[in-house]
């Protein structure tokens, strides 16, 4: 779905400038996403398969939750409206905690260039993963892994193919972060 997004300068700052969603990604223009990371008390993460149809990284196991903040949305709250709409939950702003913001660019082809600052949030899944409800456009699975497994899987070469490329350093920060909530 296309959008209204806010442009953001090469150091996250607004720019006050709008765009839809597809020129950005079309041209390079940064902009803000929301990363939505759970775990479980014994020490799991949730993991979200991309969907087929999915223009980037279709079928890789990535984030529990992500999405793009629509113009003038506050993040958190693009946080909240991305969780109900990905898994089908509804949470309270005070169960996220951010761990910060991190920028990546993907350059997938010469008309699809990624470049967004994703604003990271870590919060505890207190449901069974079965009474999650994946949004189908967007989820192809979703599944718990231990931390120690998903650690020695992005460490694992062949492994770390099964997995959306972000840096090693910002997946070393998610598992910190998760770590030390535990």
């Amino acid at each position: 779905m296309d959008e209204l997004i806010d442009i953001l300068d090469t150091k996250g700052m607004p720019t006050g400038k709008t765009e839809l969603k597809s020129y950005a990604h079309r041209v390079g223009l940064f902009h803000a996403t929301v990363h939505v990371w759970f775990y479980t008390a014994d020490g799991k993460v949730l993991l979200q398969k991309r969907g087929r149809d999915k223009k980037t990284f279709p079928l890789l196991w990535d984030v529990s939750v992500a999405g793009h903040i629509a113009t003038k949305e506050e993040i958190q709250i693009a946080a909240l409206r991305e969780i109900k709409e990905e898994i089908g939950i509804s949470i309270t702003q005070d169960a996220l905690q951010k761990i910060g913001v991190f920028k990546s660019v993907q350059k997938h082809s010469p008309s699809l260039i990624d470049s967004e600052f994703h604003h990271t949030f870590i919060c505890e899944l207190k449901l069974p993963v079965t009474s999650l409800e994946k949004q189908e456009a967007e989820v192809e699975e979703l599944k718990l892994i231990s931390i120690i497994q998903f650690a020695e899987e992005l460490s694992n070469t062949e492994w770390a193919k099964n997995y959306v490329p972000h840096s090693l350093v910002y997946y070393q920060e998610i598992l910190k972060a998760i770590k030390k909530s535990l």
